[in-house]
């Protein structure tokens, strides 16, 4: 079986000068190591072209970035809110529609998780810190590696069984967070704070997965648990592209 192609969403940003695109390599490096061909998907190809971008792809990264609008889930923007990028806002929607359409495995991360929430009918916390005050600091100083903060996960889970684990320690780097939990999905990993950190589809629905803090950092960890989470993407999406080719 020929290794499944995962697309990636990417990103636009101002750098020497010049405006580019593309992503960071921790998680083209983590897809690669979990068997599958990484292949980014620019904000720049435009919504109307979202489901001809997903053609010939197997699997959906919605990958880490800017705050998600909350015009999308009826809200006034926050003065501390991070300016968000109506660009990929529409993009990354129209991208999740057409992929749960066509049944493509999705794993999102960090921002992925926000987007799919707010996709499916949630909310967000706008800024933690001001909104949620807790015990728990989701965007510390320091290494992007580092373990920052406990976090359990439900028995039996899709998260708990890709990871090996119901509890770990995360690294954390965020600032906005599920506030209402879309119908759709079920949350599955909790901050000891006990704000949501990993969700997953509903029984029957398409496969999907998406966890609060950044897996593909640890990448270089040979033992690192999160390579468990990419790897559950590969295989799910090389499984579904042998059914297709099967039928």
């Amino acid at each position: 079986m020929s290794a499944p192609r995962i697309g990636l969403g990417g990103v636009v940003r101002g750098w020497d000068g010049m405006e580019r695109t593309g992503l960071n390599s921790g998680y083209l490096r983590s897809v690669s190591l979990a068997g599958g061909v990484p292949l980014i998907l620019s904000p720049l190809i435009g919504p109307s072209y979202a489901a001809r971008a997903l053609d010939g792809v197997d699997g959906l990264v919605l990958t880490g970035g800017e705050d998600v609008d909350p015009a999308w889930y009826n809200a006034d923007r926050s003065p501390l809110l991070d300016p968000p990028s109506r660009e990929r806002d529409l993009f990354e929607l129209a991208l999740f529609a057409a992929a749960r359409q066509r049944g493509v495995p999705i794993l999102g991360i960090c921002r992925g998780i926000q987007l799919i929430n707010v996709a499916l009918g949630g909310t967000l916390y706008q800024d933690l810190p001001s909104e949620r005050p807790g015990p728990v600091n989701h965007n510390p100083a320091g290494s992007r590696t580092d373990r920052s903060h406990a976090i359990r996960l439900a028995a039996e889970s899709l998260t708990a069984e890709a990871l090996g684990a119901e509890r770990t320690q995360v690294n954390s780097f965020h600032h906005q967070g599920i506030r209402d939990l879309a119908p759709r999905l079920i949350a599955t990993g909790w901050s000891e704070d006990d704000l949501i950190e990993a969700v997953e589809g509903m029984e029957g629905e398409p496969w999907l997965l998406a966890v609060q803090w950044h897996p593909e950092e640890m990448h270089a960890d040979a033992g690192a648990p999160e390579r468990g989470l990419f790897k559950a993407l590969v295989e799910r999406a090389g499984a579904a592209a042998a059914v297709s080719v099967d039928s």
